[in-house]
């Protein structure tokens, strides 16, 4: 199984989550997640098949979340306008990003992972 990794290179989980996988065997591809953001329709699916809210794919502890001032303006925001926000900047999405084709986890989670795979 390929798995498709957004990450950030000098993101801490991200590091722990490539190091996981590869201790692991696990075949990934790692994919830049600011230089290369998945677009809408990538989002919206991996969204789906997370079974998050979609407010959990927001790096709530990033600058471009605080800059935005999405804690105030995300409960007003449409779908559609969250997920055309997350499309546009790399940074918003919480990392690292890991769809394994059946499912995606958001975020670095080691017991998540270990269940997965």
């Amino acid at each position: 199984m390929s798995v498709r990794i957004y990450q950030y290179p000098s993101c801490s989980t991200c590091k722990k989550a490539l190091k996981w996988l590869g201790r692991h065997d696990v075949d990934y591809q790692s994919i830049h997640i600011v230089d290369s953001p998945p677009d809408v329709a990538a989002i919206e699916d991996m969204w789906q098949r997370s079974g998050l809210p979609l407010k959990k794919l927001f790096n709530t502890a990033g600058q471009s979340y605080r800059r935005g001032n999405f804690k105030e303006r995300l409960p007003a925001m449409t779908q559609a306008e969250a997920l055309a926000a997350l499309a546009a900047d790399g940074k918003l999405i919480k990392r690292p990003l890991i769809d394994t084709g059946s499912a995606v986890l958001v975020g670095y989670e080691e017991s998540a992972l270990a269940e997965r795979f």
